[in-house]
Order: C-alpha cells, then sequence, then structure tokens
C-alpha cells in the first residue's frame, strides 16, 4: 500500500484537504447493496469473500470515499467466544444472553477459528480494490460487545441489565472483560496480518455509563487493544460515542486518531483531547435529511476549524440511518473533494 490521503493524514503528513469516508458505508443506502440484499441476506454477504468484497468495495465506488472498511459486525467477537447469535429484523440476538447465567465467564467456549472466514474476505478485498485504497479494520470495543452479550440484544439502546451487572459484579464482569480483549487481540492482530491498514475501535455504547466507571472498568481493555495493534505501525482509530469529557484520557499513547460523536461541538473536542491526538468526525447523520444547500452551510464551519487543527478527517458522529438519501451522503464526498481547504 503507496500513501493515500487517509494513511498520510493518520500518519501526520500534511494533505491538501481532509479525508472523508463514513461508518456504515458498505450497506445501509446504498441502492446497489440494497439489491444485493435481495436476494441474500445479511450472513450470506459476511461469509462469502466474493460477496463480502464486492461490499466492503461498493462505497468507494459508489460514493467516492478515501477508505474502505471491512464488511462485517462488531460482534464476531462473541461467537469467537462461544456464544450462538442470530441475525433477525430486529438486528443481532444471541440465543443464551449472559445476564441469565449464574457464572456467565464459564459459558465461554473460545475457539479463534470461528474468526477464520474473516480473513479469507480480506484477501480478496486487497486481490480486488482499486489502487491506493486503504483498507480499514474494526471491531467492537470491550463495552459494547459485553452489553450485547450480557444482555441479548440491543433492543433497549440503555443497556439495563449491563449497567446492574456492572455495578453488581465487577471482579465477574473483569474476568469477561479480558476474554473479550484477548479474543480481540488476536483478531486485530490477524486482520493486520492479512493486510487491513488501519484499524478503528467501536464503542458504540461508551456513554451508557459514567466516564469513570468507564475508565475504571474499560480504559485498560482499550489500552491493551491498543498497544497490540499500534505495535504493529498500524494506524489506531478510537471511536467512544457518549465519552463525553471523558475523552481528556485519550493521549498520543493511546490513539492517533480519536472519532468524535455528533453530540459534541469539535472545538470542546479539541480542547479535552490531547493536540497530538487527531480527531474524526462528527458530522450529525441526520444532518443528510436536509436539503443540499443546508448540509452544504454546516459543512463550510469545518473549513475554518480545519485551518487551525488540519489533523482531522472528516466522518459522521455515527453510521448511516437506513433511510438517509444515498445521492446527499454522495453530495457531501463530492463537497468536501472540491471545497477551498487551504
Amino acid at each position: 500500500m503507496q500513501n493515500t490521503l487517509l494513511l498520510n493524514k493518520l500518519k501526520g503528513i500534511p494533505t491538501e484537504r481532509p479525508p472523508v469516508w463514513f461508518m456504515r458505508q458498505a450497506g445501509r443506502i446504498l441502492p446497489n447493496y440494497r439489491k444485493l440484499k435481495e436476494q441474500y441476506d445479511f450472513h450470506e454477504l459476511m461469509s462469502d469473500p466474493r460477496l463480502a468484497s464486492e461490499v466492503t468495495l461498493m462505497p468507494v465506488y459508489d460514493l467516492g470515499v478515501d477508505a474502505a472498511i471491512l464488511f462485517s459486525d462488531i460482534l464476531v467477537v462473541p461467537v469467537a467466544l462461544g456464544m450462538d447469535m442470530s441475525f433477525t429484523g430486529r438486528g443481532p440476538v444471541f440465543e443464551q444472553p449472559l445476564a441469565a447465567l449464574n457464572e456467565p465467564y464459564q459459558a465461554l467456549r473460545p475457539d479463534a477459528s470461528r474468526l477464520e472466514y474473516i480473513y479469507r474476505n480480506i484477501d480478496a478485498i486487497i486481490t480486488d480494490r482499486p489502487a491506493n485504497t486503504p483498507l480499514i479494520g474494526f471491531c467492537g470495543a470491550p463495552l459494547t460487545t459485553l452489553c450485547y452479550m450480557v444482555q441479548g440484544t440491543g433492543k433497549d439502546p440503555s443497556f439495563p441489565d449491563v449497567v446492574k451487572y456492572l455495578y453488581r459484579n465487577k471482579d465477574d464482569a473483569r474476568k469477561l472483560i479480558d476474554a473479550i480483549v484477548d479474543m480481540s487481540v488476536v483478531y486485530a492482530q490477524n486482520q493486520i496480518k492479512y493486510g487491513v491498514d488501519v484499524f478503528q475501535l467501536f464503542d458504540t455504547h461508551a456513554g451508557v455509563i459514567p466516564a469513570e466507571l468507564y475508565h475504571e472498568l474499560f480504559w485498560p481493555a482499550i489500552q491493551k487493544i491498543s498497544q497490540a495493534v499500534r505495535e504493529t505501525g498500524t494506524p489506531f482509530i478510537y471511536f467512544p460515542k457518549g465519552l463525553g469529557t471523558g475523552l481528556k484520557n485519550v493521549t498520543p499513547d493511546l490513539a492517533d486518531f480519536v472519532s468524535i460523536d455528533w453530540q459534541m461541538p469539535l472545538r470542546d473536542a479539541r480542547e479535552l483531547v490531547h493536540p497530538q491526538v487527531g480527531l474524526q468526525g462528527n458530522i450529525d447523520p441526520r444532518l443528510l435529511y436536509a436539503s443540499r444547500d443546508d448540509i452544504a452551510k454546516e459543512l463550510e464551519k469545518y473549513i475554518p476549524f480545519y485551518r487551525e487543527h488540519p489533523n482531522l478527517v472528516l466522518n459522521l458522529g455515527h453510521g448511516f440511518l437506513p433511510d438517509i438519501p444515498y445521492e446527499n451522503a454522495r453530495f457531501v464526498v463530492d463537497w468536501v473533494k472540491n471545497a477551498q481547504w487551504g
């Protein structure tokens, strides 16, 4: 992989504009993805290297984004830990949530071979991708992963069962966290071995507990995964949605860039986060329901910020919503590429 706009930015090399890509860009809003979904279910798309490669690279062609992100799911690690999961119309569902067990750690049956099919997918993507298109790998962070393992579904995004569990069973929770981390490290390192150029850790539900409890229980886990990635020389992006003032703990020892959610203004984030850590984000995905004139007015606000703080990657503050107009997503990419950033 030669240097690209995204890799240069993540490594601190000056670029003429900020790179742009989107969380949940591979799927959902793309017309070509919807056509595939008429023939294949989500599990089939994830499991077949040819299909997984096609979906991973689709937004590079259809949206013009500056990077591809591996088409997969944040909950493959729990499956590798021995939990049975199915994808339904209501999202992922675990057959036996850990909240129902007296000794949940004893129920885990780690088997890293359950992740092998994803590495075959990466092989296909590396073969198929256009020249100088970086591939972003990822996994779910320990808290977000634990939320689904304990509660069984994401039906209630406040995860009350998980919060109760963490306050009542800290010692047991640490055993589960350690198991998640150990498998996540293996998974991350193998993604890098097979060719991903960047790694992002998704903590979509970092905000379900207070920042102090998050730091107590989960910060050592984040550090361990980060170290495993960064010791390979691979750039590491950390996305702790809802962490709020806990962003002050993100230092260059932890991450190259931190992704900012749409609730946190970029200037506030810049004051909280160590100046050597770059920022990614934080476009409100719901902005893409607006008219293109209104979208452009909001995007204009990023230009003076970029001129002051060029260590910026443009992205959403969370993933695409399913009914966002594809044309507006394409408009954002084209606008970023044509704006006067210098």
